[in-house]
């Protein structure tokens, strides 16, 4: 995995504004969920990834923290994919889960988190014809 591209994929999902989380559970059953930032940690070949994420990226990263981050400009048709594993799950804010209007219904809490996901390699994704050779 070489840092010069991971900078370069951090700052095109910057530009972009979004990122795509692909989780599995224990059975390999896919999960993706949308997250809109990511920050690179330094000299260390990790992402962290902020968002409200939803129970069932949560749950599969009990199971198997296998991850790949899906960063891609449409327009440009450009893009990278950034496979690894998620080595922690920070909660960083919480809501209590209260909505006017659904005061009598039962709604989990939800919950913003922070995903630290150690990056093991960057592979490009693209509509166009490509490989999965490793950027």
């Amino acid at each position: 995995m070489k840092v010069e591209i991971l900078r370069k994929a951090v700052t095109l999902a910057k530009n972009v504004g979004h990122v795509f989380v692909a989780t599995a559970d224990a059975t390999g059953l896919p999960h993706v969920a949308a997250a809109g930032k990511i920050t690179l940690i330094p000299d260390e070949g990790r992402v962290a990834v902020e968002a409200w994420f939803c129970p069932g990226t949560v749950a599969n990263l009990q199971a198997n923290q296998h991850t790949a981050l899906v960063i891609w400009d449409p327009n440009m048709d450009n893009g990278y994919q950034l496979l690894g594993e998620t080595e922690k799950v920070e909660d960083i804010a919480i809501v209590n889960g209260y909505a006017p209007g659904l005061d009598d219904k039962s709604t989990l809490p939800q919950v913003e988190r922070r995903l630290l996901i150690r990056v093991d390699k960057i592979i490009g994704f693209r509509r166009s014809p490509h490989t999965d050779e490793e950027e």
